[in-house]
């Protein structure tokens, strides 16, 4: 039993909840970007460029040698290509979520060092304590 209740505390520490929260919401954030990478911005420029969509774009390098297969069979020879469009493509997809990334990191910052200064600028009441102490000291001046 003692293997279990390690484990429930382990997953459910905030650090390892939000990780998964985080983790989900990246999921759905990687789909929405790409989304709008393939489906808004690259047919536009895929239009500029002459009506070619990027994950079309290839260089050929030739025919593939053509495979005996363990039943015997011959398997065709295929043309090779170095997939370039896809690799653009991806690094568009990486680039948008750095970008939306870095501006939410950036807003956060922002907001985070503006409470700090506001939390900096109000005035901080005394400990009980120290009050308990001025009272003292005053009561004491007054004899």
């Amino acid at each position: 039993m003692g293997i279990i209740k390690e484990f429930k505390d382990f997953a459910m520490k905030g650090n390892v909840v939000d990780l998964a929260v985080g983790l989900i919401i990246g999921a759905g954030f990687g789909k929405i970007v790409s989304s709008l990478v393939n489906d808004v911005i690259m047919p536009p420029i895929g239009k500029m460029i002459g009506g070619v969509s990027f994950t079309d774009l290839k260089l050929p390098l030739g025919k593939s040698e053509p495979k005996t297969l363990a039943d015997g069979t011959i398997e065709a020879a295929k043309d090779v290509f170095i997939n370039y469009g896809t690799f653009l493509q991806t690094v568009f997809d990486f680039l948008i979520v750095a970008a939306a990334v870095f501006a939410i990191v950036k807003i956060m910052n922002t907001a985070k060092a503006k409470f700090e200064k506001q939390e900096a600028a109000a005035p901080v009441a005394p400990p009980e304590d120290v009050l308990l102490l001025r009272e003292i000291r005053d009561a004491l001046k007054k004899r």
